[in-house]
């Protein structure tokens, strides 16, 4: 246990009109450090999770974070960028630099602006989380991608756009009755397993429903050691946190197995002590359904190329035995994609204080947090816990 999460703030995502990076990095910036109850001049470092790409023009926005006051002047403020997973790399780092004992108190950042370029643009864009070498030709830019994941999952272990279905009904109608998330509606399974105008197929084999939103947010958080948060109003321990770096070429490596994703959790598994049906609930890396149900596997719920049954046998319900995306996940919350990991860590901190209001899971005692980058390459599981 090196630090804890003692304040926090998650903006509305979705398509925010004339709302830029800035104005929603100080919304959040502000909210977490109130939610602390500390002073922006307590504030030792700041670490922005900000992916970019293109998406806008301000590509240096490290110090847009003190613009939230004028007391966070020459704090050391640094972006973090690790693809999908550039959230909790920023995350990472604060945490690093209180276990080093070179900070009392970090900010964590995690902002990205999608909805202002043109869809050509985002494809584009996310393809750079891929190996362009090779990986860039792939028709239906990212969603091509797990497309071509989906295809091989599928010759090996047989058709299961059921499953891919079923989780996407599920993520929505958790997503529903999440105030703060971009796709606020239950459409049931029937809608997201058929074709339809409003459920196309986006490309190859992958419907709309399949794959996450493009969007725009921030969240933010305030972490401190753990001697320090046992006098605070509220703390949430990482129990466990680990970062496993795989790959970036699919061709090198069996890109079904997500072999990266399952070592981060049995890496963090095992530094913190549990199996990970002590886990009151799970947010995972829910890209595409497949996605979802690829790291089922990964995660230990059960063997490769049995993840269905988590689903179809409702274990990952948010009334199920282990509740995965209780949130909505990326699906329904929506995927602005430095503000994942952060929001992540945030949606798991309110589960464990009991401030979740109607996604709440019954008894949250410990979360687990899964946030991934490009195709399994960077991939992050922290464990959490109350401090008390």
């Amino acid at each position: 246990m090196t630090a804890c999460i003692v304040g926090w703030h998650h903006s509305k995502f979705g398509k925010l009109d004339g709302r830029d990076a800035e104005d929603l990095i100080v919304e959040a910036a502000v909210g977490a450090i109130r939610d602390a109850g500390i002073e922006p001049k307590d504030v030792d470092a700041i670490y922005l999770g900000h992916f970019n790409g293109g998406l806008i023009d301000q590509d240096f926005t490290a110090s847009l974070v003190l613009q939230a006051d004028p007391a966070l002047r020459f704090k050391p403020a640094t972006r973090v960028e690790n693809a999908c997973s550039t959230g909790t790399a920023a995350i990472y780092q604060g945490l690093n630099a209180i276990a080093a004992r070179k900070a009392r108190f970090v900010l964590c950042v995690g902002v990205e602006k999608m909805t202002s370029s043109p869809n050509d643009v985002v494809g584009n864009v996310l393809l750079k989380a891929s190996y362009k070498k090779a990986e860039v030709f792939t028709d239906g830019g990212f969603a091509g991608v797990f497309d071509s994941i989906q295809k091989q999952y599928f010759q090996r272990y047989g058709d299961q756009s059921d499953a891919t279905a079923m989780i996407a009904a599920k993520n929505h109608k958790n997503g529903a009755r999440n105030p703060l998330a971009h796709m606020q509606k239950d459409f049931g399974y029937d809608f997201c397993k058929t074709v339809s105008d409003k459920n196309p197929i986006v490309t190859g084999g992958m419907r709309r429903t399949d794959c996450s939103m493009v969007s725009d947010g921030a969240a933010a958080l305030v972490m401190t050691d753990v001697q320090t948060a046992l006098g605070m109003k509220k703390a949430i321990a990482f129990r466990a946190s680990r970062h496993v770096q795989d790959f970036l070429p699919m061709a090198k490596r069996d890109v079904i197995a997500f072999e990266g994703p399952a070592k981060a959790w049995a890496d963090a598994l095992g530094e913190a002590g549990l199996s990970v049906w002590d886990l009151s609930f799970a947010e995972s890396h829910d890209c595409f359904t497949i996605a979802e149900l690829i790291e089922y596997e990964a995660m230990g719920l059960t063997a490769p190329g049995e993840g269905k049954r988590a689903i179809m046998e409702g274990w990952v319900q948010a009334d199920g035995k282990l509740p995965v995306n209780p949130s909505g996940g990326l699906k329904s919350k929506g995927h602005p994609i430095g503000a994942t990991g952060v929001s992540m860590h945030v949606m798991a901190a309110m589960q464990l204080n009991g401030s979740a209001g109607d996604i709440q899971v019954k008894n949250a005692k410990l979360g687990g947090v899964f946030n991934m980058g490009g195709v399994a390459v960077a991939n992050y599981v922290s464990i959490l816990e109350p401090l008390r």
